[in-house]
């Protein structure tokens, strides 16, 4: 399973992810696809994100039973804690 979560994202990308994914709430897109097809779904993520932000989280293998990656500028970074992935929050500018 894999979700991806938008903010302020250009019209464009909503338009691309509602092809490949099912919005269930504003922003808020999900579907079942191979690594191959989510690292191709990240890729337009990556491109065309522009002035929003943007989470694609996803099962995977590791203790915590999903993987995440960010896009954009937001408050809440990944940090990597001897093998966890977890978020950091960056003080308010």
């Amino acid at each position: 399973m894999m979700i991806v979560v938008t903010n302020n994202a250009p019209p464009r990308l909503r338009g691309r992810l509602a092809v490949w994914l099912l919005e269930v709430r504003a922003g808020v897109y999900i579907g079942t696809y191979s690594a191959r097809a989510r690292e191709m779904i990240a890729r337009q993520v990556a491109e065309l994100i522009e002035n929003g932000d943007a989470v694609i989280a996803w099962s995977a293998t590791t203790d915590a039973g999903f993987d995440f990656e960010t896009f954009g500028q937001n408050r809440r970074m990944p940090v990597d804690f001897d093998g966890l992935k977890l978020v950091a929050f960056s003080p308010e500018p």
